[in-house]
């Protein structure tokens, strides 16, 4: 049986990968100049403190609208903390963060309530999880269907639109095992495809092959990227992994709460956008 994926719906045929993808993911220019390219997000100010701890300490960050952006740090330095931050999954103390594209565009995120942040991640959000956080007791076709029922689709829609999917992530076989039936890197491919059903304006992953062995991490980071900023779409990613970070068009790093160094400042040469050739 055929394991690799095949291109996602609307998208250009996959190439599977050997090894860490070389190509650089992401809006080309908008690094070397932000103001060029609508930003997908703007945060100012972002403070968040728990106890004693300054988690995040005064954190102003643009992203450009289609960029893919890595964020790194040591453990405790604040970057899971930020991610959360942008995606509007829990408030700052202080500082604003803006959303500036699709439905929603122009929305404050800070500002929403509890209940509305909820419909934003819904609707013009997507996540992708280090563990997947998949439910369990769903089939991966289950998985993926539900995130398209709570946006509006109905049952037959959005299990139509989950099989396409899966389909397109080599996973056509596999759509009624239920999660604990596959293998790590299958179980992503389920959550990269949940994320992307919904068209999200941007994807949030923390994590996302921290799980898995060199070569299912390479594959899933492929897929990943050819569905996300491939589509135009921005991707934000918490990583640890400098190979996975170079794949990326932007690299902000955090330490004590604070960004200490970001690639956004460098001149930036030629790069690639799309999928891999």
């Amino acid at each position: 049986m055929n394991t690799h994926p095949r291109s996602a719906p609307g998208t250009a045929p996959h190439m599977s990968p050997a090894a860490v993808p070389t190509q650089v993911y992401g809006a080309a220019g908008a690094t070397a100049s932000a103001d060029a390219v609508a930003p997908a997000l703007a945060a100012t100010g972002l403070v968040k403190s728990y106890g004693a701890t300054h988690a995040l300490a005064g954190v102003d960050l643009i992203v450009p609208q289609g960029d893919s952006v890595a964020i790194m740090g040591p453990s405790g330095s604040g970057k899971s903390t930020l991610l959360h931050v942008l995606a509007g999954m829990i408030l700052p103390d202080s500082g604003t963060v803006t959303l500036g594209v699709g439905a929603s565009a122009g929305a404050e995120v800070t500002s929403l309530s509890a209940g509305e942040r909820t419909r934003l991640r819904r609707e013009s959000f997507g996540f992708v999880f280090q563990q997947g956080l998949l439910l369990p007791e769903l089939t991966a076709e289950e998985n993926v269907a539900v995130a398209a029922m709570l946006k509006g689709a109905s049952r037959a829609q959005a299990t139509a639109r989950a099989r396409e999917w899966l389909s397109s992530l080599g996973l056509a076989e596999h759509a009624g095992k239920r999660i604990g039936q596959l293998s790590g890197g299958q179980a992503q491919r389920v959550a990269i495809a949940r994320a992307q059903i919904t068209e999200p304006a941007v994807i949030f992953a923390d994590e996302p092959t921290g799980a898995l062995d060199s070569r299912t991490s390479a594959e899933v980071l492929h897929i990943l990227l050819d569905t996300t900023v491939g589509r135009g779409r921005t991707l934000i990613m918490v990583t640890h992994d400098e190979k996975v970070a170079a794949t990326c068009r932007r690299t902000v790093r955090l330490a004590d709460g604070r960004i200490v160094a970001d690639s956004a400042t460098v001149p930036a040469g030629p790069a690639h956008t799309g999928g891999a050739r």
